[in-house]
């Protein structure tokens, strides 16, 4: 046995070992940031995974599986005209309003399916970062300034800095032009008419399980609220019937599994939670039983579901242990956080960037987080800094991204989120502050 080899099994070991031996179980802030971890690692299956992750594993699944090669790498890959390829990319958080983990499995189906490095890492930052709800929230509590000037910086950071990732890896192999075949010389089963609306009513269930109430109880966007869960049902209805007509789904499967959901919603009136759980049963089962595409459409996304799933929750679970809840204090005390993002400084700038990178927000959370923090004595400049890089970006988007990027493109990726928000913040500050 040579000792040059067992020198690194032997250091963590002895790392390990110490951190066991000093684990500071006992005192109030260690003990209370393993409460927060959990706390919040609970909160996230709790809000998120069903609501946001499952609809989005099985959207990823269908682009995997129904989108063909050819039609991505048309409008997004290497080869695809760069103003369709950034205009598309960089306005899909107006359709989609998702979290940064929620559009992780997005990102990768488009990916893997042929984008271009440039348009998909657009597509990853304005996902999350361009949501009209969010930026209009942002917009009414505070300011006009900020919330304009979030929209602008977030289109504007989707372009460039898909630029920067095409141009500064524009010599990786996986990313160097091919010329891609189409995936075959056979007529397409479907329209190009009928699969926009297949996407569309599984879209559809996505942004309309997930509309946040909004700040005023009158209004378009309370009515939307009240009606969401019809909406939402209205367009999975679409959706079976879309299976049995276009995608040869049988029939009676289709309608058994209807009749269950409704028993369901009959069964438990007051959680709409327990049907929709029931209709993901009903077509996990349709699918993973069934022949031909639809269980290639299962299999994609349940192959994207054991990929990311795992990563995420344990990302959560860190992100709650060091920085906690909104209100709710992890291992970094939250007043060092409010008392490093005062005034319009570089550091100020920084740390609000880089904290809110590493944050956890859930879709327009971001808004009363800051609403704090600016009563708190928070400067303009990093309010913008966090609200860039915040929403777009956070621990376990992170690991996730690393799992299809790699470490270096990941690396490179953060690190134009957060110096772009920095010297964003710095100038918005100069300007406002």
């Amino acid at each position: 046995m040579s000792w040059k080899d067992e020198w690194k099994p032997l250091l963590a070991i002895v790392a390990i070992f110490l951190a066991c031996f000093w684990l500071p179980v006992g005192s109030t802030r260690f003990d209370a940031s393993v409460l927060e971890a959990l706390h919040l690692v609970k909160w996230y299956a709790q809000e998120h995974v069903l609501l946001c992750l499952i609809p989005a594993f099985f959207i990823a699944g269908a682009i995997a599986t129904f989108v063909s090669q050819a039609s991505v790498m048309r409008y997004l890959g290497a080869r695809a005209n760069k103003v369709l390829a950034y205009s598309v990319a960089s306005v899909s958080g107006t359709i989609l309003a998702v979290c940064s983990c929620t559009v992780l499995p997005l990102f990768a189906g488009i990916y893997r399916r042929g984008a271009g490095l440039g348009p998909a890492t657009a597509f990853l930052y304005s996902g999350p970062a361009i949501n009209v709800l969010a930026i209009i929230l942002t917009a009414r509590v505070l300011g006009i300034e900020l919330g304009a000037a979030r929209a602008i910086g977030a289109i504007v950071f989707s372009v460039v800095i898909g630029l920067l990732m095409q141009f500064i890896f524009r010599n990786d192999v996986e990313e160097v032009p091919v010329n891609t075949p189409a995936d075959g010389d056979a007529a397409p089963p479907r329209s190009l008419a009928q699969d926009a609306l297949y996407f569309a009513s599984l879209v559809g269930i996505l942004v309309f399980a997930n509309w946040a109430p909004p700040a005023e109880s009158t209004g378009p966007w309370s009515v939307v609220y009240t009606a969401r869960w019809f909406i939402t049902s209205a367009f999975a209805l679409g959706l079976g019937a879309m299976l049995v007509a276009w995608f040869r789904a049988p029939g009676w499967q289709v309608l058994l599994s209807g009749v269950f959901v409704l028993g369901l919603a009959v069964v438990f009136p007051g959680a709409p939670m327990v049907p929709f759980v029931g209709a993901i049963v009903a077509l996990s089962y349709l699918t993973s039983t069934a022949d031909g595409e639809l269980r290639d459409w299962f299999s994609s996304s349940w192959d994207f579901a054991k990929q990311i799933l795992p990563l995420l929750l344990f990302g959560v679970l860190v992100a709650g242990a060091l920085l906690g809840r909104p209100g709710h204090e992890g291992l970094i005390p939250g007043d060092w956080v409010s008392a490093a993002v005062g005034g319009n400084s570089v550091r100020a700038n920084l740390f609000a960037s880089v904290a809110g990178a590493f944050m956890y927000f859930a879709t327009l959370t971001e808004v009363p987080i800051l609403q704090g923090l600016l009563g708190a004595g928070m400067g303009k400049g990093p309010a913008l800094a966090l609200l860039l890089a915040g929403p777009a970006l956070s621990l376990p988007n992170m690991f996730v991204i690393r799992s299809v990027l790699g470490t270096k493109k990941t690396l490179v990726y953060v690190s134009l989120v957060v110096v772009m928000a920095t010297v964003t913040g710095i100038l918005y500050g100069s300007l406002f502050g």
